[in-house]
């Protein structure tokens, strides 16, 4: 049996044991947030994966559920025309201790503005990437509303 060994982003890390209670979940690596949901055996809906723009010359990150698709038409709408998403690139440069395609759902900690889909329930468990491809990071809804008191709220979202 091979160790899985839990990493979670050094700046997400220090930011969460400030703020909120949380648990990690070691998972076989899996390069996908659908594929996590089903490795974890965690509803996709539960799942929050992060959707990293490019606003205004700055970033910004959107908030979704995993089982969902992003419609940028209504991100655009709530936002202003002028939003893109961001390339490999830059979010590499913004996350550099994070795996690309494991960003963590929370953005305050890389100084980034949040914007979190009405569709994400936080009445249960909340689930989102740590920033390695092999650790998910669970909390209750109360928790994540608490981290994400200070983000914008919209719909721009459908399940697919």
């Amino acid at each position: 049996m091979e160790e899985i060994v839990m990493t979670v982003a050094p700046t997400l890390q220090k930011y969460l044991d400030q703020s909120v209670t949380y648990d990690l979940i070691p998972h076989a690596p899996t390069m996908s947030s659908t594929r996590t949901a089903e490795a974890c055996h965690v509803p996709g809906d539960a799942l929050a994966k992060a959707v990293v723009l490019r606003r205004d010359g700055g970033y910004m990150m959107a908030v979704l559920p995993a089982s969902h698709h992003l419609h940028m038409s209504a991100l655009k709408s709530q936002l202003g025309h002028k939003v893109d998403l961001a390339s490999e690139k830059e979010i590499a440069e913004l996350f550099v201790d994070c795996d690309i395609g494991a960003i963590p759902a929370v953005g305050e900690c890389y100084g980034l503005d949040v914007i979190v889909d009405d569709s994400i329930d936080a009445r249960g468990d909340i689930y989102m990437e740590g920033g390695d491809h092999a650790t998910l990071i669970r909390m209750d809804g109360d928790q994540f509303a608490r981290l994400t008191a200070k983000a914008w709220r919209g719909h721009f979202s459908t399940h697919d």
